[in-house]
């Protein structure tokens, strides 16, 4: 096993990298045994004691996957049993002839069905449905694999959590969780967002030695941004550089009542490197903003208009957090539109934007969760989280710039490229972390960076700091009780890693 790859595919584009490898010279079946022998050693590593496997598989190399798993338990003197959804001698290929080794090896086998499920197994193999399920299970499979659930057992999935889409990462009727994902050639991007964390367990990966010109060959669907590629991006500071050569961020909002999440992105825009940083708020949210961060010049207007000045001054423009959705914000939205500088769009912006019959397309990058995203496509939020690369897609094909759909393994698309970021934790379900993410963004946009890639290293950023502060060896205090404001010293840290 190693490390996860940045380089995240389609189903459909593993079994392209699966087809070439076969092509250039490396047998399917010696691919198969490689993906069997690293999940029988994940296996070996995660449950020491285990002696009684129950293997389940299917009738494709998923389960000739799971063959090669039982033939080697048999043989390192453990205890395995076979389930199979097919007939062995029905199978065809490579399958088959695993199959038919661990037959040779007198394995015990029988069928799997509702009422005939593992019993005393230390540990589940799944081997029944891999990535070539793209459509809803047979009611009849999906009650094996929801009875396969049910069951006090660990288990490992080899490749992927049967019934889990390795595109969308949605349950496909039903999902045998798994503790363990082994997962072999491409990491599947389903395994990464949507639901798919939730079932997969912990991921490893297995390049099956695949030659390096394979995966030249193929596409990446997205990419995992790293520390190590924003450094590159984000240039060292000269021992020259003054405030005037770092941007100078507006954030504009903070309706009455809503001071907290303008003062929040304002604060993390400072703290991410922002030369200069403004607020256009109300009047009576100034003495907050001031006593919270005085290095923030804020400014009062109840009059849109006079916010013209500072907009013109300003080099990104970050606006919706706490902004509300009456005149007073309408106004400043129209204003920071009719200006043609670089935005950060998030919070109740996005939702005035929804209600636009016509916002144009603008150098801007929209920042919504679902339910934001739901408005601004004109559809309910289940069907965004049903698919949520679709839902990505159409929002960029309607707006345009970049967009960042927040959530469970957050995704990006610009231009010039797509990103999914793994980090976060379930601490960050708390008020204000969007208007940090947003100040975030609009530091790494004020620095010189281009909207995708100052939206795609904003949440790795900003992703990593939670974990930081939720998980982290020297200070990290756990999820529960996790604040947006608790990051902003581990954001500085992100930066300068």
């Amino acid at each position: 096993m190693t490390a996860l790859p940045t380089a995240l595919y389609t189903a459909a584009q593993t079994r392209e990298l699966d087809r070439l490898a076969i092509a250039a010279g490396t047998p399917g079946a010696v691919l198969m045994q490689r993906a069997g022998q690293a999940a029988f050693n994940a296996l070996c590593e995660r449950w020491p004691e285990a002696r009684h496997l129950a293997v389940l598989c299917g009738g494709g190399n998923n389960g000739g996957d799971g063959y090669v798993v039982a033939a080697l338990a048999h043989e390192a003197g453990l205890a395995p049993r076979i389930y199979f959804l097919k007939p062995p001698e029905s199978l065809s290929g490579d399958a088959l002839t695993m199959a038919e080794r661990c037959q040779a090896l007198q394995i015990p086998m029988q069928p799997l069905a509702v009422d005939v499920l593992p019993e005393g197994a230390d540990v589940l193999v799944d081997g029944l449905f891999g990535t070539g399920l793209s459509v809803p299970l047979r009611e009849d499979a999906a009650g094996v694999l929801a009875a396969l659930d049910a069951l006090a057992v660990p288990r490992l999935a080899l490749d992927i959590p049967s019934g889990l889409s390795a595109d969308t990462g949605m349950p496909l009727g039903a999902v045998l969780r798994a503790d363990l994902t082994c997962t072999f050639i491409g990491v599947k991007r389903g395994l990464l967002t949507g639901q798919g964390p939730v079932y997969t367990g912990v991921l490893q990966f297995t390049d099956l030695q695949v030659p390096r010109e394979v995966y030249q060959q193929v596409p990446v669907d997205c990419q995992v941004p790293t520390p190590q590629a924003l450094q590159r991006v984000l240039a060292p500071r000269s021992l020259d550089g003054h405030k005037g050569r770092y941007g100078h961020v507006l954030v504009i909002g903070g309706d009455h009542g809503f001071a907290g999440a303008p003062i929040m992105s304002a604060q993390a825009a400072a703290r991410c490197g922002a030369g200069k940083v403004s607020l256009i708020t109300r009047p009576d949210n100034v003495p907050m903003m001031i006593a919270r961060q005085p290095e923030v010049m804020a400014r009062g207007v109840n009059d849109p208009a006079q916010a013209q000045s500072l907009i013109e001054a300003a080099t990104v423009i970050a606006i919706g957090p706490g902004l509300a959705r009456d005149d007073w914000g309408k106004g400043l939205l129209e204003l920071a539109l009719a200006s043609g500088k670089p935005m950060v769009v998030d919070a109740d912006a996005l939702n005035l934007l929804a209600g636009m019959d016509d916002a144009g397309e603008a150098d801007w990058v929209l920042t919504p969760h679902p339910g934001e995203a739901a408005r601004l496509l004109k559809a309910d939020t289940a069907a965004v989280q049903q698919d949520r690369f679709a839902a990505l897609e159409s929002l960029h094909a309607r707006y345009g710039g970049t967009v960042l759909l927040k959530g469970l393994g957050t995704l990006v698309q610009g231009h010039t490229g797509r990103a999914l970021i793994r980090e976060g934790n379930p601490g960050m379900a708390s008020g204000g972390m969007g208007d940090v993410l947003t100040g975030v963004i609009a530091a790494l946009r004020a620095q010189g960076l281009s909207g995708y890639d100052a939206a795609r290293f904003g949440a790795m950023v900003h992703a990593r700091a939670a974990d930081a502060c939720a998980c982290g060896k020297d200070k990290g205090k756990g999820e529960r009780g996790l604040l947006a404001t608790d990051l902003l010293d581990a954001l500085r840290e992100n930066m300068n890693e």
